[in-house]
């Protein structure tokens, strides 16, 4: 009897431990997996161009160019009124728009520019804390950009200041550009 007893338990603390090993680790929480990222290190997410848009064919005569606005899932199910989530990013497609033979921009039948070549592609993302590497003064939020070439791999040399600069007055829009237009569409 004391022999099947002694069996019995080393069964049971053999099963108990393989049970302990088969089971995974907790995965860890988001915090723990989200990187802090600064201006200029954003990663341009592959699959950008299966999210849903933005805005498109936004035309900038002003410095000759067509834009195509892409947002990710994170930020699309946003409300008009509230500000952009954690973890929203935006890619903007930058394209030259077409030129006549003589220089003028190149204008479709319905008025607008026509989309030329690509240009550079903007990668605009928001996390928790990101935004305190900008100088003060800049600050946009907690959003940071980087600008990348058209072949969405060598990073562009703008200033990202600028962009900074230029999404500034936007505050109480979240930072964002085209905000009103954007929330205005989705509910046609």
């Amino acid at each position: 009897m004391k022999g099947v007893t002694r069996e019995v338990i080393t069964a049971v603390v053999l099963i108990t431990a393989l049970a302990g090993c088969a089971q995974k680790p907790p995965a860890p929480k988001v915090e723990e997996q989200a990187q802090k990222y600064s201006d200029g290190e954003l990663p341009l997410p592959d699959n950008y161009k299966s999210w849903p848009k933005f805005l498109s064919e936004v035309q900038r005569p002003d410095n000759k160019q067509v834009r195509e606005i892409y947002i990710n899932s994170t930020g699309h199910g946003t409300k008009m009124g509230e500000t952009f989530p954690d973890g929203t990013i935006t890619v903007m497609e930058i394209y030259k728009a077409g030129e006549a033979a003589d220089g003028t921009p190149l204008k479709g039948p319905d008025g607008k520019l026509v989309k030329g070549e690509l240009q550079k592609i903007g990668v605009m993302a928001k996390g928790a804390g990101w935004g305190e590497s900008a100088p003060p003064d800049l600050r946009n939020g907690d959003w940071v950009y980087t600008m990348y070439m058209a072949d969405g791999k060598t990073k562009a040399p703008d200033d990202l200041n600028t962009c900074r600069g230029c999404h500034l007055p936007l505050k109480d829009k979240d930072y964002i550009f085209r905000y009103d237009e954007y929330f205005q569409k989705r509910a046609s």
